[in-house]
């Protein structure tokens, strides 16, 4: 038997191999890895990038990738059948003392076999391993030949997948070319599986996580509410407004008359307590108002930042649809979404999370659902902001002082009720695999 037929068939493999490491390699490759080399002045960089920004060349990409390897793959077979097996059945023969038939069919099943071995193994899983592995380096190797082979198989890609296209039509199904677009979902999978792979911090992933969640959420859902609301009544006598503000951790309070729901504006404490050291009298608040912004509930979290843009301010009165004050909202209460609670000295601490002696969580019911997400090992998910609203939505009534019950699969207890709210809840201990240092929130991690 001579060495030639079997040089052949490794060719054909590492053509195989070309074309599968080549497919995989660009469906992996992130723009994000190739941008900095193509601005650098690499060619096959600014190539492949053009390839990947475009939905239609990269379908033909990976069409050109497929007909390699079904190509590829078919001589091979053939070609093994047609050299190799007319060899070897007679070295069966007399090894086994097989009849002719016998061992020209052994032969086939033999070489059959042998071929699928090399293709499985070094023509499927090895390359797809390597390119999974090592994208951008292998995108990068194998983007000459496949470019040349787009031009190669240009008409039995315009042919197939025509046909392929004709296919779907009475499907109602209009194909799409290949992108590198990822939902939400997809994306914060990929996050988490950075985060178990060491390639993301506890915290950045955190933040990140919070920061995707953003477009999802509603100021409603950010807002201080109306009752922890700090104003003034426009008739408030000089000397006690001065002792509200002394007080205050704000620099702005808003101004209403008689009711929240009737907001004048708002005062700067520094007006007032600059005036007062002046002039040793605090004016009327009327001449010291500022205007300030009303903004829906309804209005998503990553368009507020734009909203106070273009109203310069840094907070905004919540209304509800039929102009009811509901809360008040700052940039800070935005920041303290995706960055954690923000410290200040003159502002006293919100309560959080404390770990009870029998493993057990308390949780305040103020709390916020995405803050309460790791103590609780899973998502709340519904339109109530807070833990203590969600209990309430969830069971629609206000839940009794004792009272145990099953939310969303977490087993909580009602530890204290105010007359209209949850104010402590505990929550049972979380499972210990998911009580890892890198899924602590944190204030229980160590340094």
């Amino acid at each position: 038997m001579t060495i030639l037929p079997w040089l052949v068939i490794v060719l054909l493999v590492t053509v195989n191999a070309l074309y599968v490491a080549a497919e995989f390699a660009a469906v992996a490759v992130q723009r994000s890895q190739l941008a900095p080399l193509a601005r650098a002045g690499n060619r096959r960089a600014v190539g492949l990038l053009t390839v990947l920004e475009d939905g239609a060349q990269l379908d033909r990409y990976i069409a050109a990738c497929q007909i390699g390897i079904t190509l590829s793959s078919l001589v091979a077979g053939a070609y093994g059948q047609a050299t190799i097996a007319p060899e070897l059945g007679p070295l069966l023969e007399r090894a086994f003392g097989l009849a002719t038939p016998a061992a020209e069919t052994s032969a086939f099943f033999v070489v059959l076999l042998v071929l699928t071995a090399l293709q499985v193994v070094f023509g499927e899983l090895v390359p797809k391993s390597l390119a999974l592995q090592f994208p951008e380096r292998t995108a990068l190797l194998t983007y000459p030949p496949t470019r040349w082979s787009v031009s190669l198989y240009r008409g039995f890609i315009w042919l197939l997948n025509g046909s392929g296209f004709l296919l779907l039509k009475p499907f109602g199904i209009r194909p799409g070319g290949h992108q590198h677009v990822h939902s939400p979902e997809e994306i914060e999978f990929l996050l988490a599986e950075s985060h178990r792979g060491g390639t993301l911090s506890p915290d950045a992933h955190r933040r990140l996580r919070r920061g995707l969640q953003l477009s999802s959420r509603t100021v409603l859902q950010m807002m201080t509410p109306r009752r922890e609301i700090c104003a003034i009544e426009a008739s408030t006598p000089p000397a006690e407004i001065l002792q509200r503000i002394l007080v205050s951790p704000f620099g702005r309070l808003p101004v209403y008359r008689e009711s929240l729901d009737h907001i004048l504006g708002a005062v700067s404490t520094k007006d007032v307590v600059g005036l007062f050291a002046s002039g040793g009298e605090v004016p009327p608040l009327a001449k010291l108002l500022r205007p300030i912004p009303f903004v829906p509930g309804t209005l998503p979290a990553h368009r507020f930042v734009r909203f106070l843009q273009e109203h310069h301010s840094s907070k905004a009165i919540v209304v509800d649809e039929f102009g009811g004050v509901q809360g008040i909202i700052s940039i800070e209460d935005l920041l303290g979404d995706l960055f954690g609670e923000l410290g200040d000295e003159l502002k006293q601490p919100e309560p959080g999370a404390e770990p009870l002696p029998d493993g057990s969580i308390r949780l305040p019911g103020s709390m916020g659902v995405l803050e309460a997400e790791p103590w609780l090992s899973k998502r709340w998910e519904g339109t109530a902001s807070t833990v203590g609203g969600h209990i309430v939505a969830h069971l629609r009534r206000l839940p009794k002082e004792g009272e145990r019950l099953e939310v969303d699969g977490v087993q909580v207890t009602v530890g204290e009720m105010s007359p209209t709210g949850v104010r402590w809840i505990v929550v049972a201990p979380r499972p210990s695999d998911d009580a890892s240092a890198g899924n602590l929130p944190e204030s229980e991690q160590v340094s």
